[in-house]
């Protein structure tokens, strides 16, 4: 274990300059996922078990590419519906009106709360369209083996992380004055088919965050 750290302490100071900088792949080690220990499998090993906490520990997760990038392509077909299809309907005497995320963010805006509005946005729209790209944009950088802007990379990879669960502000939202406005033969508010859609495309997009490797990111491409 020592021998696996000044490994990988050697390589340190030269990483951030070497665009090809030794990674702990290159030189035979792998890193578990779970505790972050450093272990040298045996000669043509597919998987280990890690001595220190038991995980599963691969080189690198298999298909992980793969499996993020059908779960972003499920999630961006989910998106266009969960914005057009209402997220909430409200039936109460005067009749029954449905509204969708934007036109939710509109109300709001008009009514004033103005600050809710813009969280609004930023959490159901902003956030989710981003993470639709950038997850595209890691994939396709891994695939292609870039070396710029690695670093950055890496920090978009955990903010995406850091972020993924605010993007279900919209959804609690609705589910909240679905059972507080329940009123019998007066008004009730049931979610629409584009809460469904929309919470859909959240699971969706956090899966597809964690389905990614990302040491990926540090990578040399594969040969064609």
């Amino acid at each position: 274990m020592n021998t696996a750290k000044d490994e990988i302490a050697a390589a340190a100071p030269t990483e951030a300059m070497a665009p090809t900088a030794p990674t702990a792949l290159s030189r035979g080690l792998w890193r578990c996922q779970t505790c972050a220990g450093l272990w040298r499998p045996p000669p043509q090993a597919q998987a280990i078990e890690c001595p220190r906490c038991g995980s599963t520990v691969y080189a690198r997760r298999p298909q992980s590419a793969s499996r993020c990038a059908a779960l972003l392509l499920a999630a961006a077909l989910l998106y266009v519906p969960a914005n057009l299809l209402p997220v909430s309907v409200l039936d109460s005497l005067q009749g029954s009106e449905s509204d969708t995320i934007f036109g939710g963010i509109v109300l709001l805006w008009q009514g004033g709360s103005w600050p809710l509005a813009l969280l609004v946005l930023v959490a159901s729209i902003v956030v989710p369209m981003s993470k639709l790209l950038v997850l595209s944009y890691l994939l396709v950088a891994a695939r292609r083996g870039w070396h710029r802007g690695r670093p950055r990379r890496a920090r978009l990879y955990r903010a995406l992380v850091a972020i993924g669960r605010w993007s279900m502000l919209d959804i609690y939202v609705v589910a909240l004055l679905a059972a507080l406005v329940r009123i019998p033969s007066l008004a009730a508010i049931t979610p629409g088919p584009g809460a469904i859609a929309f919470g859909a495309v959240v699971v969706l997009t956090m899966l597809a965050t964690h389905a990614f490797d990302p040491r990926l990111i540090w990578d040399a491409p594969r040969p064609r």
